[in-house]
Protein backbone atom coordinates (compact mmCIF):
# COMPACT_ATOMS: atom_id res chain seq x y z
CA UNK A 1 0.00 0.00 0.00
CA UNK A 2 1.71 3.20 -0.80
CA UNK A 3 -1.21 5.94 -0.47
CA UNK A 4 -3.97 6.00 2.33
CA UNK A 5 -7.32 4.80 1.22
CA UNK A 6 -9.57 8.72 1.95
CA UNK A 7 -7.39 11.21 1.49
CA UNK A 8 -4.73 9.58 -1.30
CA UNK A 9 -1.80 10.79 1.17
CA UNK A 10 1.64 9.00 0.39
CA UNK A 11 2.81 6.89 2.66
CA UNK A 12 6.66 6.36 3.39
CA UNK A 13 7.56 3.17 2.54
CA UNK A 14 10.08 0.59 4.14
CA UNK A 15 13.97 1.69 3.22
CA UNK A 16 12.59 5.06 1.36
CA UNK A 17 15.48 7.56 0.55
CA UNK A 18 13.92 10.93 0.99
CA UNK A 19 11.17 10.20 3.47
CA UNK A 20 10.88 14.43 4.11
CA UNK A 21 9.22 14.52 0.14
CA UNK A 22 6.96 12.29 1.00
CA UNK A 23 6.07 13.36 4.72
CA UNK A 24 5.89 17.27 2.89
CA UNK A 25 3.64 16.05 0.06
CA UNK A 26 1.07 14.31 2.81
CA UNK A 27 0.96 17.53 5.15
CA UNK A 28 0.54 19.86 1.91
CA UNK A 29 -2.74 17.30 1.26
CA UNK A 30 -3.81 17.24 4.23
CA UNK A 31 -3.64 21.42 4.72
CA UNK A 32 -5.54 21.56 1.66
CA UNK A 33 -7.98 18.98 1.86
CA UNK A 34 -8.82 19.41 5.50
CA UNK A 35 -11.40 22.38 6.86
CA UNK A 36 -11.57 22.61 2.93
CA UNK A 37 -11.64 26.06 1.84
CA UNK A 38 -11.81 25.67 -2.45
CA UNK A 39 -10.84 28.52 -4.51
CA UNK A 40 -13.05 28.05 -7.37
CA UNK A 41 -15.52 24.74 -8.73
CA UNK A 42 -15.77 26.88 -12.52
CA UNK A 43 -11.83 27.95 -13.13
CA UNK A 44 -11.11 25.64 -16.18
CA UNK A 45 -7.29 27.10 -16.37
CA UNK A 46 -4.41 26.34 -13.56
CA UNK A 47 -3.59 30.10 -12.05
CA UNK A 48 -0.06 30.86 -12.42
CA UNK A 49 0.09 32.47 -9.05
CA UNK A 50 -1.34 29.27 -6.83
CA UNK A 51 0.55 28.98 -3.22
CA UNK A 52 0.86 26.18 -1.47
CA UNK A 53 -1.98 24.54 0.05
CA UNK A 54 -4.60 26.21 -2.17
CA UNK A 55 -7.40 23.32 -3.77
CA UNK A 56 -9.21 23.88 -6.65
CA UNK A 57 -12.35 21.47 -7.80
CA UNK A 58 -11.66 21.09 -11.55
CA UNK A 59 -14.38 21.57 -13.87
CA UNK A 60 -15.48 19.75 -17.47
CA UNK A 61 -13.37 21.33 -19.81
CA UNK A 62 -9.90 22.01 -17.91
CA UNK A 63 -7.01 22.49 -19.92
CA UNK A 64 -3.35 22.17 -19.49
CA UNK A 65 -2.10 19.89 -16.33
CA UNK A 66 -5.98 19.86 -15.74
CA UNK A 67 -7.55 18.82 -18.58
CA UNK A 68 -7.33 15.44 -17.90
CA UNK A 69 -8.87 15.24 -14.14
CA UNK A 70 -12.33 17.01 -14.26
CA UNK A 71 -14.12 16.07 -10.83
CA UNK A 72 -10.84 15.78 -9.03
CA UNK A 73 -9.34 18.84 -6.53
CA UNK A 74 -6.45 19.87 -7.58
CA UNK A 75 -4.14 21.02 -4.40
CA UNK A 76 -0.77 23.31 -5.23
CA UNK A 77 2.31 22.26 -3.43
CA UNK A 78 5.86 22.72 -4.31
CA UNK A 79 5.14 24.33 -7.49
CA UNK A 80 3.22 21.58 -9.08
CA UNK A 81 -0.27 19.65 -8.32
CA UNK A 82 -1.33 17.10 -6.89
CA UNK A 83 -4.92 15.37 -7.82
CA UNK A 84 -7.75 13.94 -5.33
CA UNK A 85 -11.28 12.26 -6.02
CA UNK A 86 -13.32 13.67 -3.76
CA UNK A 87 -16.11 11.12 -2.17
CA UNK A 88 -19.70 11.40 -0.91
CA UNK A 89 -20.16 13.44 2.22
CA UNK A 90 -16.84 15.28 1.44
CA UNK A 91 -17.63 19.00 2.50
CA UNK A 92 -15.99 22.27 1.56
CA UNK A 93 -16.41 26.01 1.26
CA UNK A 94 -16.27 27.66 -2.12
CA UNK A 95 -14.48 31.26 -1.87
CA UNK A 96 -15.75 32.75 -5.34
CA UNK A 97 -19.31 31.70 -4.70
CA UNK A 98 -19.40 32.36 -0.81
CA UNK A 99 -21.05 29.03 -0.42
CA UNK A 100 -21.08 25.98 1.15
CA UNK A 101 -20.16 22.65 -0.69
CA UNK A 102 -21.68 19.01 0.12
CA UNK A 103 -19.90 16.03 -2.26
CA UNK A 104 -22.82 13.77 -3.85
CA UNK A 105 -20.13 10.68 -4.94
CA UNK A 106 -21.09 12.24 -8.31
CA UNK A 107 -20.66 16.08 -7.87
CA UNK A 108 -20.18 19.04 -5.69
CA UNK A 109 -23.77 20.26 -4.32
CA UNK A 110 -23.78 24.11 -3.54
CA UNK A 111 -25.93 24.63 -0.24
CA UNK A 112 -26.71 21.02 0.49
CA UNK A 113 -27.28 19.83 3.87
CA UNK A 114 -28.92 16.46 2.93
CA UNK A 115 -28.60 13.99 -0.04
CA UNK A 116 -30.17 11.18 -1.24
CA UNK A 117 -27.84 8.19 -2.77
CA UNK A 118 -28.80 9.04 -6.20
CA UNK A 119 -28.25 12.62 -5.53
CA UNK A 120 -31.84 14.41 -4.64
CA UNK A 121 -30.69 16.93 -1.83
CA UNK A 122 -32.09 19.55 0.61
CA UNK A 123 -30.63 22.89 0.01
CA UNK A 124 -30.56 25.31 2.93
CA UNK A 125 -29.46 29.22 1.20
CA UNK A 126 -29.13 32.37 1.99
CA UNK A 127 -29.33 35.02 -0.65
CA UNK A 128 -27.98 38.23 0.26
CA UNK A 129 -28.37 41.48 -1.81
CA UNK A 130 -27.92 45.45 -1.13
CA UNK A 131 -30.72 47.38 -2.29
CA UNK A 132 -30.56 51.30 -3.14
CA UNK A 133 -33.82 53.30 -2.33
CA UNK A 134 -35.17 55.60 -4.66
CA UNK A 135 -37.88 58.67 -4.22
CA UNK A 136 -41.38 57.55 -3.40
CA UNK A 137 -43.18 55.85 -1.25
CA UNK A 138 -42.48 52.44 -2.34
CA UNK A 139 -39.17 50.32 -3.78
CA UNK A 140 -39.31 46.51 -5.16
CA UNK A 141 -35.97 44.63 -5.71
CA UNK A 142 -35.03 42.23 -8.34
CA UNK A 143 -36.88 38.99 -8.14
CA UNK A 144 -34.38 37.96 -5.80
CA UNK A 145 -36.51 35.09 -4.13
CA UNK A 146 -35.98 31.84 -6.38
CA UNK A 147 -38.98 29.75 -7.50
CA UNK A 148 -40.11 26.24 -5.64
CA UNK A 149 -38.24 27.77 -2.38
CA UNK A 150 -39.63 27.86 0.68
CA UNK A 151 -38.91 31.02 2.73
CA UNK A 152 -37.91 30.85 6.41
CA UNK A 153 -37.43 34.84 6.80
CA UNK A 154 -36.10 38.00 5.77
CA UNK A 155 -33.29 40.26 7.74
CA UNK A 156 -32.09 43.33 7.04
CA UNK A 157 -29.46 46.09 7.91
CA UNK A 158 -29.60 50.19 7.05
CA UNK A 159 -26.08 50.62 5.22
CA UNK A 160 -27.04 54.35 5.06
CA UNK A 161 -29.77 56.20 6.30
CA UNK A 162 -32.94 56.45 4.96
CA UNK A 163 -33.96 59.97 4.28
CA UNK A 164 -37.21 61.30 3.42
CA UNK A 165 -40.97 62.52 5.03
CA UNK A 166 -41.03 58.87 6.35
CA UNK A 167 -40.95 57.63 9.80
CA UNK A 168 -40.93 54.17 9.44
CA UNK A 169 -40.97 51.47 6.41
CA UNK A 170 -42.28 47.83 6.22
CA UNK A 171 -40.61 44.65 4.48
CA UNK A 172 -42.71 42.33 2.51
CA UNK A 173 -43.89 41.17 -0.79
CA UNK A 174 -46.79 42.31 -3.55
CA UNK A 175 -49.41 40.09 -1.56
CA UNK A 176 -47.98 41.11 1.95
CA UNK A 177 -46.14 44.24 2.18
CA UNK A 178 -45.41 43.64 6.42
CA UNK A 179 -44.56 40.30 5.74
CA UNK A 180 -41.39 40.30 7.08
CA UNK A 181 -41.90 43.41 9.40
CA UNK A 182 -43.50 46.77 9.58
CA UNK A 183 -42.33 50.02 12.04
CA UNK A 184 -38.58 49.19 10.67
CA UNK A 185 -35.94 52.26 11.47
CA UNK A 186 -34.51 54.48 9.42
CA UNK A 187 -31.28 55.21 10.98
CA UNK A 188 -27.85 53.84 10.03
CA UNK A 189 -27.30 50.25 11.44
CA UNK A 190 -30.82 49.50 12.21
CA UNK A 191 -31.68 45.76 11.61
CA UNK A 192 -34.94 44.15 10.36
CA UNK A 193 -35.72 40.39 11.20
CA UNK A 194 -38.47 38.74 9.66
CA UNK A 195 -39.61 34.96 10.08
CA UNK A 196 -42.67 33.53 8.17
CA UNK A 197 -45.24 32.59 10.38
CA UNK A 198 -45.66 29.34 8.81
CA UNK A 199 -43.62 27.20 6.11
CA UNK A 200 -44.29 29.43 2.87
CA UNK A 201 -43.73 28.33 -0.34
CA UNK A 202 -42.83 30.68 -3.38
CA UNK A 203 -43.49 29.05 -6.75
CA UNK A 204 -42.48 32.14 -9.18
CA UNK A 205 -39.62 34.15 -8.92
CA UNK A 206 -40.66 36.93 -6.40
CA UNK A 207 -39.51 40.29 -5.29
CA UNK A 208 -39.13 42.09 -2.21
CA UNK A 209 -41.37 44.73 -1.67
CA UNK A 210 -40.26 47.87 0.66
CA UNK A 211 -42.92 50.55 1.14
CA UNK A 212 -42.66 54.11 3.50
CA UNK A 213 -44.73 54.48 6.33
CA UNK A 214 -45.76 58.12 7.01
CA UNK A 215 -44.06 59.60 4.29
CA UNK A 216 -41.89 58.46 1.18
CA UNK A 217 -38.11 57.28 0.40
CA UNK A 218 -35.56 59.28 -0.95
CA UNK A 219 -32.46 58.03 -0.32
CA UNK A 220 -30.51 55.34 1.31
CA UNK A 221 -29.11 51.98 1.19
CA UNK A 222 -30.34 48.35 3.00
CA UNK A 223 -28.41 45.00 2.88
CA UNK A 224 -31.23 42.31 2.85
CA UNK A 225 -31.04 38.20 3.11
CA UNK A 226 -33.52 35.79 2.36
CA UNK A 227 -33.17 32.90 4.09
CA UNK A 228 -35.12 30.12 2.37
CA UNK A 229 -34.94 26.30 1.65
CA UNK A 230 -35.07 24.70 -1.50
CA UNK A 231 -35.41 21.00 -3.05
CA UNK A 232 -32.68 18.99 -5.17
CA UNK A 233 -34.19 15.87 -7.95
CA UNK A 234 -32.58 12.54 -7.99
CA UNK A 235 -30.04 11.04 -10.55
CA UNK A 236 -31.59 9.21 -13.18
Amino acid sequence: MTKTENLNLPLVQASQAQKHVTVNEAFALLDGLCQMTLESLSISQPPITAIDGQAWGVPVGASAEWATEQGKLAVFCNGGWLFVSPQAGWRGWVKDMSQPVLHDGSTWVAAGVALSPNGAATLIDVIEFDLDLTPGTNVTSAAIIPASSVVFGVTGRVLQAISGSLTSWRLGVASSSNRYGSGLGIAEGSTAMGLTGQPLAYYVDTALSLEAEGGAFTSGQIRLAVHLLRLGIPRR
